[in-house]
């Protein structure tokens, strides 16, 4: 019998003790566990670089804050971080409506009358020249950054690698990128300026691009920004100088965002130095 109990004792050990279980390891960094429920807009922050702080897409935040195009946002207003809660509907039967009598009042008939027209000397009925329409002028097409889909990335700058991404590391998540000061920083992608300042604690001098819908890109620690808010640039056209604002050495901090989050810059950008 004891030999019986054994093995099943053993069996029903083996069993209590749950599997390790090993977290995914995938592209997408986390958004911080424990955002807050509000953000109060400081001097100089933008829709973008509040969405960008928090691991948002703008979108998002205008969705949950009532904002639309041009995202036009004031010091001192509170943005709301969360989506709204759903509001109760109570659903109330309809009132029964009362019936009218029907009457049918008795109109006039309308009696059409004819306008007579001028004549001309030979009889003819002179008519009025028609006015000619002024030509519209086209519109002229500014550019727009590609539909979703895939984008031909370039580095921003060439040097030494002295950071690499890592999506479990708390704060600021992209790459390092080592080099001189002064040395011309480059779009890695066509886009649009959507920030160009330095508001966001940590980053010193950023510039922030949207590419589209779901690319942007950022440039941090630059010694001065050169691109401005709005404006439209192409790929490999300088739009700062490196440099150590917001840190103790110089170089170029670079983070490519995918719908918000953080994503490894290395497994877009061509190669590796």
């Amino acid at each position: 019998m004891r030999y019986l109990l054994y093995p099943l004792l053993a069996g029903l050990l083996a069993g209590c003790v749950s599997p390790t279980v090993h977290a995914p390891v995938g592209d997408l960094s986390q958004r911080p566990a424990r955002n807050p429920d509000y953000h109060d807009v400081r001097q100089g922050d933008t829709l973008y670089s509040v969405a960008f702080l928090y691991g948002y897409e703008v979108e998002e935040l205008a969705a949950w804050n009532g904002l639309s195009s041009p995202y036009t946002i004031y010091k001192g207003q509170r943005l709301r971080l969360k989506p709204p809660p759903v509001p109760r509907v109570v659903r109330s039967r309809p009132k029964p409506k009362p019936r009218l009598a029907k009457v049918h009042p008795s109109r006039p008939k309308p009696q059409l009358v004819t306008p007579s027209r001028p004549k001309t000397a030979a009889g003819r009925v002179a008519t009025a020249p028609r006015p000619t329409a002024a030509p519209v002028p086209r519109p002229v097409p500014r550019p727009q950054p590609p539909a979703n889909g895939p984008i031909s990335w370039s580095w921003p700058v060439k040097g030494p690698l002295l950071q690499r991404f890592n999506a479990s590391a708390e704060g600021k998540k992209g790459i390092d990128i080592g080099g001189k000061s002064g040395e011309s920083v480059r779009a890695a992608a066509a886009g649009k300026v959507v920030y160009s300042g330095s508001g966001l604690a940590g980053y010193g001098r950023l510039i922030i691009i949207k590419h589209n819908k779901e690319f942007l890109s950022a440039y941090a620690y630059n010694r001065k920004l050169l691109a401005t808010e709005g404006q439209w640039v192409t790929k490999d056209q300088v739009i700062a100088q490196m440099g150590s604002s917001g840190t103790d050495r110089v170089q170029l901090h670079f983070e490519i965002r995918r719908q918000g989050r953080p994503v490894d810059p290395l497994r877009y950008l061509p190669g590796h130095q």
